[in-house]
């Protein structure tokens, strides 16, 4: 499996999460994938996923934007794929760089309708970042090359919630970088739960871009929590005493860990003894305050 495998089978989980709660929510749907290059294969995957939610789209308008190098070849690539759908799904496809993205947004009426954008080898450009943002909601997956956080930008687009994970493929490929931008806690923990969920024998690997160390992380359901732990215990040096509440938000949107997994590392540290916690005893529910140790009673903690 390569990082395209990875991305697809994480697109494929976050659509099947996404397509629903879209449909539940309003009347029309836009579902924009977009690319740099001319291989469509996520956009096959996807089209296929939306065949198997048929009976949910009756009522329903979904419209498909591909957009694509290559673009006069695609109703042919995925003519296949296309001929599944109901009547209730419009498929666009449009030549062109993702740069495009917003004019054809635009051309769709894409604006206040839940809206996904998927986007393989465009840049975190500010226009096209706010077309997607008219989404009512909106959430993006875009696909770039490490070295430049997206994070930034994405966050000025008014994106609330925001993650980053670097794919690292052990067989010396390309590395990808891959974004995601929400509104919705429940997006992005199931998000987190795909990316945690993907075959351990991908060969691929997770870098944390927010990691100082460039630590690999091996893909696990269980996840091993030391990485987090220093990410932990450097947020409360920064910024005091938070509330696990606000570790766990800080888990999910500034690390490559799950909320969950930040109650797992919190039980860590606290037996080691490198943080206290108000009140003592109890439950380690979302109102109870963690702060770091005194160094003289702080054990190791990593």
């Amino acid at each position: 499996m390569s990082t395209d495998a990875v991305l697809r089978e994480l697109l494929v989980r976050q659509l099947d999460h996404w397509l629903p709660g879209a449909l539940h929510r309003s009347r029309r749907a836009t579902l924009a994938l977009a690319y740099a290059g001319a291989d469509t294969g996520d956009a096959e995957a996807a089209l296929r996923v939306v065949a198997e939610f048929a009976d949910r789209l009756r009522g329903r308008r979904l419209t498909v934007l591909v957009l694509a190098d290559g673009g006069a070849e695609l109703p042919t690539r995925l003519g296949a794929a296309e001929a599944a759908l109901p009547a209730d799904v419009a498929v666009h496809v449009v030549p062109g760089h993702p740069d495009r993205l917003p004019v054809v947004l635009k051309a769709a009426g894409a604006a206040g309708a839940p809206l996904l954008a998927v986007v393989h080898g465009g840049a975190a450009d500010p226009a096209l970042l706010a077309a997607v943002a008219t989404g009512r909601p909106a959430e993006l997956l875009l696909v770039t090359a490490p070295g430049r956080p997206a994070r930034p930008a994405l966050t000025a687009a008014g994106f609330p919630l925001v993650t980053e994970v670097e794919l690292i493929p052990t067989d010396g490929g390309p590395a990808r970088l891959l974004a995601y931008a929400t509104g919705s806690d429940k997006s992005l923990e199931a998000l987190k739960d795909a990316l945690w969920a993907v075959d351990e024998y991908a060969g691929v690997r997770y870098r944390d871009p927010a990691d100082p160390a460039g630590r690999l992380l091996a893909i696990t359901l269980e996840p091993e929590p030391g990485p987090l732990r220093r990410e932990l215990l450097a947020e409360l040096t920064r910024s005091g005493p938070r509330t696990v509440a606000e570790l766990r938000r800080f888990a999910a949107t500034s690390t490559v860990y799950r909320a969950a997994d930040a109650n797992r590392a919190l039980t860590s540290l606290l037996a080691s003894g490198a943080v206290t916690r108000e009140p003592e005893h109890g439950r380690l529910g979302g109102d109870v305050l963690i702060s770091l140790a005194s160094p003289r009673d702080a054990g190791s903690s990593a």
